[in-house]
């Protein structure tokens, strides 16, 4: 047989590169390939598809023959994280315990569970809740069971059993709109109408019965329905036709992200809901891109005034909107326009009320949307007629009442935020936790002389605090850094030691934000803030981010705060600053807990620059 033989009995060899090797192991939903496998995928013969697999990189793509399969391929960097990785499913108790986990499983467990606890050992421990899988950011179950089975490594059919009884109970009821133009609630089934929905509300709440499954309900009631039945165990899809509000057509002037234009379309379809995305993801331009599919008046709600210079800014460049048709409502200035950005505080005021009615919004953003106060929530009530969008990394409340949120705004639509790592969209945060000794005898006696808060305090102000951050700013020398305080004084303090400003809520608002411009677009490299700092500031060039004290454990103020530094480039770094052998390593570990469900390694060790005075 001559050479030219060999070539023509050669198979063709379909190129595969990496990312088609990925696609490939996604198709067939394990992290394993067979030459089969990918035959099938790709449509050639399995010689071909044996060809192709044993051309790629060597360092990069590995082979091992088993008992079940003549050869699986796999990623190297899957065989390092299965070696150290163990998931243990507890379907009864529903929780999954899981050790030395990936940010891949950890990333794909915070779709569908709650991050219960976790440790420093990087031990987790998740349980799957009924709210957790009503809101899961899914269009359908069978993508919801394959992330569970991905996740877990295998099948549990006990546990996807009830969590699929979940998924369907989140589905029995459906707000619609009659075609004569009021709002019909739809059950199911007869039963559950009389049973459930005829049982829970109250006298009013029902104008009339449509049919045995549908029932006429009070427009001025739909918030408290959506409510009563999420209470019962039954949360609604609110699929009515809502208001556009007075026409207004708005050009996008910016491209979209993959992950945006999502948003954008799964928003349009379900015409209320919550943008979940790591900070820097870009939630206030994919809000844009909603207004431009809307093209309704919109009012913008966010929690203060630097936020609102900044959102009204932000359309002018990204928008076709004129600064004419944008306008601020606060304490600084009320200027109602067809897009009009206030404050909570503002809007929340009973003499203030009447920006909700002045104009025929369409759409209304809820920025920060955990932020909410109680008395826009009441007003929330009376806009369920129109389109709602909420923005937050972190649609948790310390006071665990997310349910005001799912009802009055609408479910999380999410996105993987491991993903978004991966893609190089957003910069994955590196977060230590560092332990600090006491700084001198005097600090360790006052504080156990301290009682209550008053011994939190003394834990947060630990002057060794001061070294400390002294040396993370060695460490990274001419980084741009954010210190986060709780306290005013302690603020002072590290601001008179490192010479730079400490910006505070009692500072004057135009001071706050020359400062701010300064470290966004000048050569200052260092802010002390307070709790001001917390909220939705965008200053794109932080680098490095410091918690030299916090909120307690407040899970939402520690991705606030490590989303200050979390953007397209550069490398995101976080420092949370903790009292050796006080409550703050308690609170340390609790305010780092939603960045860990999230997919995002925490890791803790001692302080490198402070002397024990022991």
């Amino acid at each position: 047989m001559t050479d030219a033989d060999d070539a023509d009995d050669a198979p063709d060899i379909p190129a595969l590169g990496l990312d088609d090797f990925y696609d490939a192991l996604e198709s067939v939903g394990r992290p394993l390939l067979t030459a089969t496998e990918l035959a099938r995928v790709l449509s050639c013969t399995q010689a071909e598809a044996l060809a192709a697999l044993e051309q790629l990189p060597d360092d990069q793509v590995a082979a091992v023959d088993t008992a079940t399969d003549p050869r699986v391929w796999f990623p190297r960097d899957y065989k390092a994280t299965a070696d150290r990785e163990r998931v243990v499913v507890f379907p009864g108790a529903r929780r999954i315990v899981v050790d030395g986990a990936s940010q891949f499983t950890r990333a794909q467990l915070s779709q569908f569970a709650h991050l219960e606890d976790a440790n420093r050992d990087g031990g987790y421990v998740y349980e799957v809740r009924e709210e957790d899988v009503w809101s899961a950011p899914y269009d359908d179950f069978a993508a919801l069971e394959r992330t569970m089975r991905q996740a877990l490594d295998g099948r549990y059919e006990d546990l996807e059993g009830w969590v699929r009884d979940q998924w369907e109970r989140a589905r029995k009821f459906r707000l619609t709109t009659h075609e004569d133009g009021y709002t019909v609630l739809e059950a199911k089934s007869a039963d559950l109408m009389g049973n459930v929905a005829e049982r829970e509300l109250e006298a009013g709440q029902i104008r009339a019965l449509v049919s045995d499954t549908e029932a006429w309900i009070a427009e001025e009631s739909v918030a408290a329905v959506k409510r009563t039945l999420y209470e019962a165990g039954y949360p609604v899809l609110d699929t009515r036709h809502l208001d556009t509000g007075e026409p207004l057509p708005v050009e996008l002037r910016v491209d979209l992200r993959e992950y945006q234009q999502e948003w954008v379309n799964r928003f349009v379809e379900k015409r209320s809901g919550i943008l979940v995305g790591p900070p820097g993801s870009g939630k206030t331009v994919a809000a844009m891109g909603v207004m431009s599919a809307i093209e309704g008046e919109t009012l913008v709600l966010v929690p203060g005034r630097e936020l609102a210079a900044q959102w009204r800014e932000t359309i002018l460049e990204h928008t076709s909107l004129t600064p004419q048709q944008v306008g601020e409502y606060h304490g600084g200035t009320k200027q109602i326009r067809p897009v009009t950005v206030a404050t909570y505080q503002t809007a929340g005021m009973d003499r203030h009320r009447h920006l909700f009615d002045d104009r025929k919004w369409g759409l209304i953003v809820y920025d920060e949307v955990h932020h909410i106060p109680s008395p826009v929530y009441r007003r929330s009530a009376d806009l369920q007629a129109k389109h709602r969008l909420g923005l937050s990394a972190t649609p948790v409340r310390e006071t665990d009442d997310q349910h005001e949120i799912y009802t009055l705004i609408g479910p999380p639509i999410g996105t993987n935020w491991s993903a978004l790592f991966d893609a190089g969209y957003v910069a994955e945060p590196e977060v230590e936790i560092r332990f600090v000794p006491w700084g001198d005898d005097e600090a360790a006696r006052a504080y156990d002389a301290a009682v209550g808060h008053e011994k939190r305090q003394a834990a947060a102000e630990n002057p060794a605090k001061v070294r400390e951050i002294e040396a993370i700013r060695r460490a990274h020398p001419g980084a741009k850094t954010l210190v986060f305080v709780e306290y005013i004084d302690q603020g002072e303090a590290i601001a008179e030691a490192l010479s730079v400003p400490f910006v505070s809520g009692e500072m004057p608002h135009a001071r706050r934000r020359k400062l701010f411009d300064e470290f966004r677009n000048g050569p200052r490299d260092v802010l002390v803030v307070s709790r001001v700092g917390d909220e939705g500031i965008d200053l794109p060039g932080a680098e490095i981010a410091i918690a030299a004290s916090g909120l307690g454990g407040s899970r939402r103020q520690g991705a606030q705060r490590a989303g200050r530094t979390m953007r397209p480039v550069g490398k995101a770094r976080m420092y949370v600053l903790a009292t050796r052998g006080t409550r703050e390593e308690e609170f340390a570990r609790s305010r780092t807990r939603h960045l860990q469900g999230k997919g995002i390694r925490v890791r803790e060790r001692p302080a490198e620059s402070v002397e024990t005075s022991e």
